[in-house]
């Protein structure tokens, strides 16, 4: 029998490329996003499009129980939607912030609330949360987004021991700069007219965020890493995804705080 996946933010980019990945391998597959109408291309048999908005509770429940009558269960839950929100932390208005949070952090942590009794109640199921090397590191302007990355890393961190004895795994999946429209569409740039204080860092750091974006790896490397991670039977919990993330994040764990600042400093400030 099929298992079935259920994948967040699946119009684009990661999201998309995971579905595709899945559906190929013979999966049952719930595609999530906000406008399944425009995803006119996910229209094969055991893909199934829903409506679902993260920071809508309503939606979520909806879309689990959708997705349960269709399939029977969900084997694997990618908790995969979100966005960045860009700019010093003085130009982010509290609304942003709280987007930021609620999008990224509650958002998750809400999907996964509601998928979790079902697999407790058949002792079986997989979390796989969509992290960052930036949950693990930081780099200039990106203060809010790393704050609901570190969030999503400790949650899960956390959660794995909660979870150990009714036989589900929990995964965190470790991106470094992935190309999509993450740094486009999926993004959010805080500004504030009258706040000049900031301009010259910023100038200095945007251009190198957006090279960095174009030359970032395909989405379709982080998703075959995420299918790797739903099939894999250990107790792993960190998977580094493209972009460089593995020596990304072997640097950060070696070298002392002053080197490593250096390096960022390099890339990011000149």
């Amino acid at each position: 029998m099929a298992k079935t996946v259920f994948v967040t933010g699946a119009s684009s980019g990661i999201g998309k490329a995971t579905v595709d990945i899945f559906q190929r391998n013979g999966w049952n597959v719930v595609a999530t996003m906000r406008s399944p109408e425009t995803a006119t291309d996910l229209t094969e048999q055991n893909v199934l499009r829903l409506r679902l908005d993260v920071t809508e509770s309503g939606s979520i429940q909806a879309a689990v129980e959708a997705a349960i009558a269709k399939f029977g269960s969900i084997d694997v839950l990618v908790n995969n939607a979100g966005y960045a929100l860009i700019g010093t932390f003085e130009a982010c208005t509290p609304e942003q912030i709280q987007r930021q949070f609620e999008t990224n952090v509650f958002g998750l942590m809400n999907v996964t609330r509601a998928v979790l009794p079902g697999m407790r109640d058949r002792n079986t199921g997989t979390i796989i949360n969509l992290s960052s090397i930036g949950g693990r590191m930081a780099f200039p302007l990106y203060s809010l987004y790393h704050a609901t990355k570190w969030a999503v890393d400790g949650f899960s961190d956390s959660l794995q021991y909660e979870l150990e004895p009714f036989n589900i795994r929990v995964r965190i999946i470790e991106p470094g700069p992935i190309k999509t429209d993450f740094y486009s569409r999926s993004l959010d740039l805080a500004t504030q007219p009258h706040l000049t204080a900031y301009d010259a860092i910023a100038q200095k750091v945007l251009p190198n965020l957006k090279r960095i974006g174009e030359t970032g790896s395909p989405p379709e490397v982080t998703a075959a890493v995420i299918y790797q991670a739903a099939i894999d039977p250990s107790k792993r919990l960190r998977y580094p995804a493209g972009g460089n993330a593995s020596a990304l994040l072997a640097l950060r764990k070696y070298l002392p705080d002053v080197l490593f600042k250096q390096i960022v400093r390099y890339a990011m400030l000149r």
